[in-house]
């Protein structure tokens, strides 16, 4: 069973960085296109990053230059390292996979998605 475990969210102030990690279980690799998404209080899920096997990678413009995706080494886990955090990065945010890979222009769309973990909170205060 596909199974997506978030965790390393928290509360940071401005201009400080976290890193989130994803576990994830049961999917069949590599032709699964993985990425980070979050929803800000009030509003809808939006896409964040992803990455497949291929290194196809995707951010969307208002992270791009900040913060980085990435596997662990010989794993199927996820991470995202987040610097120079803004209070507009304040949202939930979830892991989420897809078989397929990350090449077209919707990989940062969440309807394209199966498989969403329970999200980590992450807040950033100014």
């Amino acid at each position: 069973q596909e199974r997506l475990v978030e965790s390393g969210g928290g509360s940071v102030q401005a201009g400080g960085s976290l890193r989130l990690s994803c576990i994830v279980s049961g999917l069949t690799l590599p032709n699964v296109c993985q990425g980070w998404f979050r929803a800000p209080p009030g509003k809808d899920r939006e896409g964040v990053a992803v990455i497949d096997d291929n290194g196809h990678i995707k951010y969307a413009d208002s992270v791009r230059g900040r913060f980085s995706i990435g596997k662990d080494n010989d794993k199927d886990d996820l991470y995202l390292l987040m610097n120079s955090l803004k209070p507009e990065d304040t949202a939930m945010y979830y892991c989420g996979a897809s078989y397929g890979y990350c090449r077209g222009d919707y990989v940062l769309m969440p309807a394209w998605y199966n498989y969403w973990g329970q999200g980590t909170q992450v807040t950033v205060s100014s």
